[in-house]
């Protein structure tokens, strides 16, 4: 909870960059600037141009929008990050030894792991996606910064049990489960971190073990990894498992999106209807860099927020006598 509070404006920013939320804005600006289509820009350009964009958006969106607008969906979040953490790490560890104890005479390996991380995924995709799908909305409730110098805000939601009850009215129950076969996706992202965790751990484990059969006094090297190794392995583990399934997050906050316009026959018309859809429709739009935006807060947010859980939950059951098993 302490880091979705903290990290919240980058969970903004991030989820504003995914969508279509300023996609006329930073085209216009970047017709302004002389700059050419990202699409004849070359990797590293794109990327410097990506940063700078985003900490200008970053900046500019408590001048127009007020303060509070950096932590619109704040309040689902915190509600959603306890039984989500709850769910994943109790469906994995229980996962983990079950299959185990079922199908590998009770030893653990990296094929236990993996299915156990991509059960577990699954159960917490499933469990949690009403919440976060009303604070996706939330955060991309248009506002007054598309109203300039009107003076009064337009939002569409007054807080998460009006989005959620708006939801259900247009929509119905399968509303609050948009966006979810992306998160069924995004499943290899979690899958790939535990995997990457477990063997970081196990490098960690085997390492010590040298120091201690070898009978030589541990350097002050050795102390700072015995006691950050975890830390930096739950880090670099969901820097690289992020980076290699980012565009399933951006599908997703598309999927989520609340429909902008209404048929004839008022019922409200959804631009993104399905996984493949949305892929074959942002790709044809606006190109491939698109699958990658609000990528530099994304990673700005996730890394240290993954080290600090799977820090805490590490230490906390030290500190109770026991070992995780993760």
């Amino acid at each position: 909870m302490a880091a979705a509070t903290l990290t919240a404006p980058l969970d903004v920013l991030k989820t504003r960059l995914q969508s279509d939320f300023y996609k006329t804005q930073l085209a216009s600006s970047r017709t302004a600037r002389g700059i050419p289509p990202l699409s004849q820009l070359s990797a590293g350009r794109t990327a410097l141009l990506h940063i700078r964009e985003t900490f200008e958006i970053l900046f500019a969106v408590p001048r127009v929008e007020g303060w509070r607008a950096l932590f619109k969906g704040l309040g689902p979040n915190l509600i959603g990050v306890v039984p989500a953490r709850a769910i994943n790490f109790f469906a994995y560890g229980n996962g983990k030894r079950i299959i185990a104890n079922s199908l590998n005479d009770g030893k653990e390996a990296a094929w236990v792991h993996l299915l156990a991380a991509a059960q577990a995924g699954i159960i917490t995709g499933t469990a949690t996606n009403p919440i976060w799908l009303v604070k996706t909305r939330l955060q991309l409730d248009k506002s007054s910064a598309e109203k300039a110098g009107a003076g009064q805000t337009s939002r569409k939601y007054k807080n998460a049990l009006d989005c959620t009850m708006q939801t259900l009215r247009q929509e119905g129950v399968r509303g609050l489960y948009r966006g979810l076969t992306a998160s069924y996706l995004g499943v290899t992202e979690s899958t790939l971190q535990w995997v990457l965790y477990e063997q970081m751990k196990k490098y960690l484990a085997n390492r010590q073990q040298r120091i201690i059969a070898s009978g030589r006094e541990p350097t002050t090297w050795d102390e700072t990894v015995s006691w950050t190794g975890k830390l930096g392995a739950a880090g670099s583990a969901k820097f690289v498992a992020a980076l290699a399934t980012y565009p399933h997050e951006v599908v997703r906050t598309r999927l989520r999106q609340a429909p902008v316009t209404v048929s004839d026959s008022g019922k409200p018309q959804l631009k993104y209807t399905g996984l493949v859809q949305c892929f074959k429709l942002i790709w044809k739009e606006e190109g491939m860099v698109a699958l990658y935006g609000g990528l530099v807060p994304h990673m700005l947010r996730v890394v240290p927020s993954a080290a600090i859980m799977f820090g805490t939950y590490e230490a906390v059951l030290r500190m109770l006598g026991t070992d995780s098993g993760l």
